[in-house]
């Protein structure tokens, strides 16, 4: 793959924010080969868990969205590894299932309150 691997987001605040401002914070540029298992060092951080989070809620509307980079796929099996991390992702957990029509509409019905 030639050049940096870039995470691309529409220009705006949202999901990819809160990992924008750990990296920036550790001094980290998107996802590097730097040596180390994680994000930011040698141990598990905040920043680790929402780039995982937003990687599966991606892969959830496309499923081969990680095709073209590699070392987000190293980096996904690695976390996902993670004792506590793939036990979290197994059926039965506390994870909640992707959202559904019927969510949306019970959504809409508490927020939407008049």
């Amino acid at each position: 793959m030639a050049g940096k691997p870039k995470l691309h987001y529409f220009n705006g605040r949202g999901r990819m924010e809160s990992i924008r401002w750990l990296l920036a914070a550790a001094g980290v540029e998107v996802l590097d080969d730097h040596g180390q298992d994680f994000l930011v060092g040698n141990q598990l951080t905040w920043a680790d868990i929402q780039l995982i989070e937003a990687i599966l809620m991606a892969e959830e509307k496309v499923s081969t969205i990680l095709s073209g980079f590699p070392l987000l796929q190293v980096f996904k099996a690695r976390i996902s590894n993670i004792p506590t991390i793939k036990k979290f992702l197994q059926p039965g957990s506390q994870r909640k299932p992707p959202p559904d029509e019927k969510l949306v509409v019970t959504a809409n019905k508490v927020f939407n309150r008049k």
